[in-house]
């Protein structure tokens, strides 16, 4: 297989995880340290002991907040609003609210569920125990403690939406690169293979040891389709870029070879150097073979010019075949590809009738992709 599919580096999660946990940290000691610790430290010494147990299990549950959300979150809620009654905390279910975020982006029905549960409870404790004393206080703390895990609700689950639609945006980035790369690998392919079956059945006269060459020729190319289409499901199952055999002027003359081969003449001046980065190089490789392909398929026999050049900071590509040309069509899966391909490294393509007969595609690509880095002298 040529090259592999494009897939963007994956960055560490070492250094974000750690961040994570700092956060958690600090969250876990300002809360237990203004709401928890005070009034414990006031009450009696029952009172003291029982809140102060209290306050280290909400800050142990601060901490693994990640971990079985929704049980840590119900049980924070839970020990929160009987330390309330008690009067050993001024927490206005601030530790459950920042428990609830993390659930709320992974799953915003059940944090929800979650949000219904604890105000109703919320409510019977007010309405049977009176917390606190006052009845402004009453209502200020009500008021607080629906808000603040509303509020992480909401945020919660609207990043969660944005996870959502980022991840299902990558999967139909993916799901299209594999067409791309199926198309134009099993689509060239057999389209070479067609021409080489036509050319055998063609053959005026032929003997025996003619077709048994023509059909060799079939068989060696169905074996190579064969062995690129297993390395395309290998790229596409690693998820990983494996280097190309090869530079891209090399890739571009065995394509070449293959399509002559095949039956049909083609003029090529292929002028490239390594300062053309692996990224650009796919896109090159895959604009030409879309290119030569869509000429064996719909002007066969007529001979075609491919012209690949690069001047240290861009690629052009010409390929040119001198069919009936194409009229007005309405592009293909092909010729979308291409301009796809183009654009992911911030080039053009463009195609049309040439004014003298054929078809013609264009593409102007820059060296070195966006977001690459050369490592050529």
């Amino acid at each position: 297989m040529p090259d592999s599919v494009l897939v963007p580096p994956r960055p560490s999660d070492g250094s974000s995880a750690l961040a994570r946990r700092s956060v958690n940290v600090v969250a876990a000691v300002v809360v237990v340290g203004v709401f928890w610790l005070p009034p414990t430290l006031n009450s009696g010494p029952g009172g003291r002991a029982v809140g102060l147990a209290l306050a280290v299990l909400v800050a142990v549950a601060m901490l693994v907040r990640e971990r079985l959300p929704a049980v840590v979150v119900g049980g924070v809620g839970v020990v929160t609003l009987g330390a309330a009654a008690a009067g050993l905390t001024e927490d206005f279910m601030l530790a459950t609210a920042w428990c609830l975020y993390p659930l709320a982006v992974r799953r915003a029905a059940s944090a929800r569920r979650l949000v219904i549960g604890l105000v109703a409870v919320l409510l019977v404790v007010v309405a049977v125990s009176g917390v606190p004393d006052e009845s402004r206080q009453v209502a200020q703390w009500v008021v607080l403690s629906v808000a603040a895990p509303g509020v992480a609700w909401l945020l919660g689950t609207a990043v969660g939406r944005r996870l959502e639609a980022a991840a299902e945006a990558a999967r139909v980035a993916a799901r299209l690169e594999v067409a791309r790369e199926v198309h134009d690998v099993v689509g060239h392919a057999l389209g070479l293979l067609s021409a080489e079956a036509g050319v055998a059945r063609s053959l005026p006269d032929a003997d025996e040891a003619e077709l048994r060459e023509a059909l060799a020729d079939i068989e060696v190319r169905a074996r190579v389709t064969l062995e690129e289409v297993q390395g395309l499901v290998g790229a596409l199952r690693t998820s990983a870029d494996a280097p190309g055999q090869g530079g891209l002027a090399s890739r571009l003359q065995e394509l070449v070879a293959r399509t002559r081969a095949a039956g049909v003449h083609v003029e090529a001046r292929i002028e490239v150097d390594d300062r053309v980065d692996e990224a650009t190089s796919l896109v090159v490789f895959r604009i030409v073979q879309e290119a030569l392909a869509n000429a064996v398929r719909h002007a066969p026999g007529a001979p075609c010019t491919v012209a690949v050049e690069s001047d240290g900071t861009h690629v052009r590509v010409r390929v040119r075949d001198r069919g009936p040309g194409a009229g007005a069509p309405e592009p293909g899966f092909g010729l979308t590809g291409m301009r796809e391909r183009a654009a992911l490294v911030g080039g053009t393509v463009d195609w049309a009738d040439h004014p003298t007969g054929g078809f013609e595609v264009l593409a102007r690509l820059p060296a070195s992709a966006p977001g690459q880095v050369s490592t050529s002298g």
